[in-house]
Protein backbone atom coordinates (compact mmCIF):
# COMPACT_ATOMS: atom_id res chain seq x y z
CA UNK A 1 0.00 0.00 0.00
CA UNK A 2 1.04 3.61 -0.40
CA UNK A 3 2.69 5.19 2.58
CA UNK A 4 1.10 8.18 4.27
CA UNK A 5 2.35 11.58 3.17
CA UNK A 6 5.26 12.84 5.24
CA UNK A 7 5.69 16.40 6.43
CA UNK A 8 1.95 17.09 6.41
CA UNK A 9 0.48 19.22 9.23
CA UNK A 10 -1.40 17.24 11.80
CA UNK A 11 -4.27 19.74 11.79
CA UNK A 12 -5.24 18.88 8.20
CA UNK A 13 -8.95 18.71 7.57
CA UNK A 14 -10.97 15.52 7.86
CA UNK A 15 -11.66 15.75 4.12
CA UNK A 16 -7.93 15.57 3.31
CA UNK A 17 -7.51 12.51 5.54
CA UNK A 18 -10.56 10.95 3.87
CA UNK A 19 -8.86 11.52 0.50
CA UNK A 20 -5.63 9.98 1.81
CA UNK A 21 -7.61 6.94 2.87
CA UNK A 22 -9.11 6.73 -0.61
CA UNK A 23 -5.64 6.67 -2.17
CA UNK A 24 -4.96 3.32 -0.52
CA UNK A 25 -7.50 1.82 -2.94
CA UNK A 26 -4.64 1.74 -5.43
CA UNK A 27 -3.03 -1.23 -3.69
CA UNK A 28 -2.61 -4.96 -4.16
CA UNK A 29 -5.02 -6.00 -1.35
CA UNK A 30 -7.83 -3.84 -2.74
CA UNK A 31 -7.25 -5.10 -6.27
CA UNK A 32 -7.28 -8.72 -5.09
CA UNK A 33 -10.57 -8.17 -3.29
CA UNK A 34 -12.12 -6.54 -6.36
CA UNK A 35 -10.91 -9.48 -8.44
CA UNK A 36 -12.68 -11.83 -6.05
CA UNK A 37 -15.90 -9.85 -6.42
CA UNK A 38 -15.60 -10.30 -10.18
CA UNK A 39 -15.79 -14.03 -9.48
CA UNK A 40 -18.68 -13.49 -7.05
CA UNK A 41 -20.67 -11.62 -9.69
CA UNK A 42 -20.30 -14.53 -12.09
CA UNK A 43 -21.18 -17.00 -9.34
CA UNK A 44 -24.31 -15.03 -8.42
CA UNK A 45 -25.45 -14.89 -12.05
CA UNK A 46 -24.84 -18.60 -12.62
CA UNK A 47 -26.81 -19.34 -9.44
CA UNK A 48 -29.86 -17.48 -10.74
CA UNK A 49 -29.57 -14.54 -8.32
CA UNK A 50 -31.03 -11.29 -9.66
CA UNK A 51 -28.71 -8.35 -10.30
CA UNK A 52 -30.52 -6.26 -7.69
CA UNK A 53 -30.13 -8.99 -5.08
CA UNK A 54 -26.43 -9.51 -5.88
CA UNK A 55 -25.76 -5.79 -5.52
CA UNK A 56 -27.81 -5.61 -2.31
CA UNK A 57 -25.87 -8.54 -0.82
CA UNK A 58 -22.60 -6.77 -1.50
CA UNK A 59 -23.78 -3.53 0.10
CA UNK A 60 -25.66 -4.99 3.06
CA UNK A 61 -23.59 -8.07 4.01
CA UNK A 62 -20.15 -6.95 2.80
CA UNK A 63 -18.49 -10.22 3.68
CA UNK A 64 -17.76 -12.45 0.72
CA UNK A 65 -17.96 -15.82 2.56
CA UNK A 66 -21.32 -14.85 4.09
CA UNK A 67 -22.62 -13.89 0.64
CA UNK A 68 -21.58 -17.29 -0.72
CA UNK A 69 -23.27 -19.01 2.23
CA UNK A 70 -26.46 -17.06 1.55
CA UNK A 71 -26.51 -18.00 -2.14
CA UNK A 72 -25.84 -21.65 -1.29
CA UNK A 73 -28.72 -21.61 1.18
CA UNK A 74 -31.03 -20.05 -1.41
CA UNK A 75 -30.08 -22.70 -3.96
CA UNK A 76 -30.68 -25.46 -1.42
CA UNK A 77 -34.09 -24.06 -0.49
CA UNK A 78 -33.08 -23.64 3.15
CA UNK A 79 -35.63 -21.99 5.43
CA UNK A 80 -35.17 -18.39 6.54
CA UNK A 81 -34.12 -19.01 10.16
CA UNK A 82 -31.38 -21.59 9.40
CA UNK A 83 -30.13 -19.35 6.60
CA UNK A 84 -30.00 -16.39 8.97
CA UNK A 85 -28.06 -18.44 11.52
CA UNK A 86 -25.61 -19.72 8.90
CA UNK A 87 -24.88 -16.24 7.55
CA UNK A 88 -24.54 -14.87 11.07
CA UNK A 89 -22.09 -17.58 12.11
CA UNK A 90 -20.08 -16.93 8.98
CA UNK A 91 -19.81 -13.25 9.89
CA UNK A 92 -19.06 -13.70 13.60
CA UNK A 93 -15.36 -13.97 12.70
CA UNK A 94 -15.41 -10.22 12.02
CA UNK A 95 -16.50 -9.30 15.54
CA UNK A 96 -13.00 -9.57 17.09
CA UNK A 97 -11.72 -7.35 14.28
CA UNK A 98 -14.29 -4.70 15.13
CA UNK A 99 -13.60 -4.83 18.87
CA UNK A 100 -9.83 -4.45 18.35
CA UNK A 101 -10.11 -1.70 15.73
CA UNK A 102 -12.73 0.56 17.34
CA UNK A 103 -10.46 1.67 20.24
CA UNK A 104 -7.82 2.70 17.70
CA UNK A 105 -10.37 4.72 15.73
CA UNK A 106 -12.03 6.41 18.69
CA UNK A 107 -10.98 9.95 19.56
CA UNK A 108 -12.18 12.17 22.37
CA UNK A 109 -15.05 13.64 20.33
CA UNK A 110 -15.85 10.63 18.14
CA UNK A 111 -19.57 9.87 18.14
CA UNK A 112 -20.78 6.36 18.85
CA UNK A 113 -23.00 6.56 15.78
CA UNK A 114 -19.92 7.15 13.61
CA UNK A 115 -18.19 4.07 15.02
CA UNK A 116 -21.32 1.95 14.55
CA UNK A 117 -21.55 3.09 10.93
CA UNK A 118 -17.88 2.36 10.21
CA UNK A 119 -18.07 -1.05 11.90
CA UNK A 120 -20.21 -2.23 8.97
CA UNK A 121 -17.22 -1.77 6.66
CA UNK A 122 -14.75 -3.71 8.81
CA UNK A 123 -13.59 -6.79 6.91
CA UNK A 124 -10.23 -8.46 6.51
CA UNK A 125 -8.88 -6.08 3.86
CA UNK A 126 -9.87 -2.88 5.67
CA UNK A 127 -8.79 -4.32 9.02
CA UNK A 128 -5.32 -5.22 7.73
CA UNK A 129 -4.95 -1.78 6.14
CA UNK A 130 -5.99 -0.06 9.38
CA UNK A 131 -3.57 -2.12 11.46
CA UNK A 132 -0.73 -1.15 9.14
CA UNK A 133 -1.57 2.55 8.74
CA UNK A 134 -3.88 3.91 11.43
CA UNK A 135 -1.13 4.41 14.03
CA UNK A 136 0.44 7.12 11.84
CA UNK A 137 -2.81 9.08 11.48
CA UNK A 138 -3.70 11.82 14.00
CA UNK A 139 -6.33 10.35 16.31
CA UNK A 140 -8.94 13.01 15.55
CA UNK A 141 -8.78 12.10 11.84
CA UNK A 142 -8.64 8.32 12.06
CA UNK A 143 -12.33 7.78 11.37
CA UNK A 144 -12.08 9.97 8.26
CA UNK A 145 -9.00 8.09 7.03
CA UNK A 146 -10.58 4.68 7.62
CA UNK A 147 -13.85 5.75 6.01
CA UNK A 148 -11.98 7.02 2.97
CA UNK A 149 -10.57 3.56 2.36
CA UNK A 150 -13.33 1.24 3.61
CA UNK A 151 -16.38 3.07 2.25
CA UNK A 152 -14.71 3.64 -1.11
CA UNK A 153 -13.66 -0.02 -1.29
CA UNK A 154 -17.23 -1.17 -0.62
CA UNK A 155 -18.67 1.26 -3.17
CA UNK A 156 -16.22 0.18 -5.86
CA UNK A 157 -17.03 -3.48 -5.29
CA UNK A 158 -20.75 -2.77 -5.56
CA UNK A 159 -20.01 -1.20 -8.95
CA UNK A 160 -17.77 -4.14 -9.91
CA UNK A 161 -20.56 -6.63 -9.12
CA UNK A 162 -23.12 -4.64 -11.12
CA UNK A 163 -20.88 -4.23 -14.17
CA UNK A 164 -19.49 -7.77 -14.24
CA UNK A 165 -22.92 -9.31 -13.65
CA UNK A 166 -24.20 -7.42 -16.69
CA UNK A 167 -21.29 -8.34 -18.98
CA UNK A 168 -20.03 -11.62 -17.50
CA UNK A 169 -21.25 -13.68 -20.45
CA UNK A 170 -17.93 -13.08 -22.19
CA UNK A 171 -15.75 -14.16 -19.25
CA UNK A 172 -14.84 -17.89 -19.08
CA UNK A 173 -16.20 -19.68 -16.01
CA UNK A 174 -12.73 -20.97 -15.13
CA UNK A 175 -11.38 -17.41 -15.00
CA UNK A 176 -14.23 -16.29 -12.74
CA UNK A 177 -13.60 -19.25 -10.45
CA UNK A 178 -9.87 -18.52 -10.24
CA UNK A 179 -10.52 -14.88 -9.37
CA UNK A 180 -13.05 -15.96 -6.76
CA UNK A 181 -10.42 -17.97 -4.87
CA UNK A 182 -7.79 -15.22 -4.81
CA UNK A 183 -9.35 -13.67 -1.72
CA UNK A 184 -9.05 -16.66 0.66
CA UNK A 185 -5.37 -16.95 -0.25
CA UNK A 186 -4.84 -13.25 0.39
CA UNK A 187 -6.80 -13.34 3.65
CA UNK A 188 -4.69 -16.22 4.95
CA UNK A 189 -1.34 -14.59 4.13
CA UNK A 190 -2.46 -11.18 5.43
CA UNK A 191 -3.73 -12.51 8.74
CA UNK A 192 -0.50 -14.45 9.20
CA UNK A 193 1.64 -11.37 8.44
CA UNK A 194 -0.33 -9.07 10.77
CA UNK A 195 -0.75 -11.53 13.66
CA UNK A 196 0.36 -9.79 16.84
CA UNK A 197 0.42 -12.91 18.97
CA UNK A 198 1.84 -16.39 18.35
CA UNK A 199 -1.51 -17.85 19.50
CA UNK A 200 -3.13 -16.51 16.33
CA UNK A 201 -0.62 -18.34 14.14
CA UNK A 202 -1.07 -21.53 16.15
CA UNK A 203 -4.85 -21.24 15.68
CA UNK A 204 -4.44 -20.78 11.93
CA UNK A 205 -2.18 -23.84 11.61
CA UNK A 206 -4.53 -25.98 13.71
CA UNK A 207 -7.56 -24.77 11.78
CA UNK A 208 -5.95 -25.65 8.46
CA UNK A 209 -4.97 -29.08 9.76
CA UNK A 210 -8.36 -29.86 11.34
CA UNK A 211 -10.45 -28.61 8.43
CA UNK A 212 -10.03 -31.72 6.22
CA UNK A 213 -10.52 -33.99 9.25
CA UNK A 214 -13.84 -32.45 10.21
CA UNK A 215 -14.91 -32.41 6.56
CA UNK A 216 -14.72 -36.20 6.63
CA UNK A 217 -16.33 -36.51 10.07
CA UNK A 218 -18.99 -33.79 9.94
CA UNK A 219 -19.05 -32.14 6.49
CA UNK A 220 -21.92 -29.80 7.34
CA UNK A 221 -20.10 -28.36 10.35
CA UNK A 222 -16.48 -28.69 9.25
CA UNK A 223 -15.54 -25.01 9.22
CA UNK A 224 -17.34 -24.28 12.47
CA UNK A 225 -15.71 -27.22 14.27
CA UNK A 226 -12.26 -26.52 12.82
CA UNK A 227 -12.43 -22.94 14.01
CA UNK A 228 -13.89 -23.76 17.41
CA UNK A 229 -11.59 -26.68 18.22
CA UNK A 230 -8.49 -25.16 16.61
CA UNK A 231 -9.00 -21.83 18.35
CA UNK A 232 -9.62 -23.46 21.73
CA UNK A 233 -6.55 -25.66 21.46
CA UNK A 234 -4.44 -22.69 20.36
CA UNK A 235 -5.62 -20.70 23.39
CA UNK A 236 -4.60 -23.40 25.84
CA UNK A 237 -1.30 -24.09 24.03
CA UNK A 238 -0.45 -20.40 24.04
CA UNK A 239 -1.42 -20.10 27.69
CA UNK A 240 0.81 -23.04 28.61
CA UNK A 241 3.80 -21.62 26.75
CA UNK A 242 3.24 -18.23 28.39
CA UNK A 243 3.16 -19.87 31.81
CA UNK A 244 6.39 -21.75 31.05
CA UNK A 245 8.02 -18.55 29.85
CA UNK A 246 7.11 -16.71 33.02
CA UNK A 247 8.23 -19.63 35.16
CA UNK A 248 11.55 -19.88 33.38
CA UNK A 249 12.22 -16.19 33.89
CA UNK A 250 11.81 -16.31 37.69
Amino acid sequence: MQSLPSGQPKDSTAFLWFARGMRNIVSLPALILMSAFIGFAGFAKESGIDLTHAVFMTAAIWALPAQVVLIAAIQAGTALVPTFIAVTLSSVRLMPMVTTLVPDLRAEKTRTLTLLFLSHFVAVTSWVMANERIGRVPRQHRTAFFAGFAVTLTTLNIIVVAVVYTFSAGIPAMVLGALFFLTPIYFLTSLWATARDHVIKIAMVLGLALGPVFYLVAPKFDLLLAGLVGGTLAFFIGRRFSAKGKGGGQ
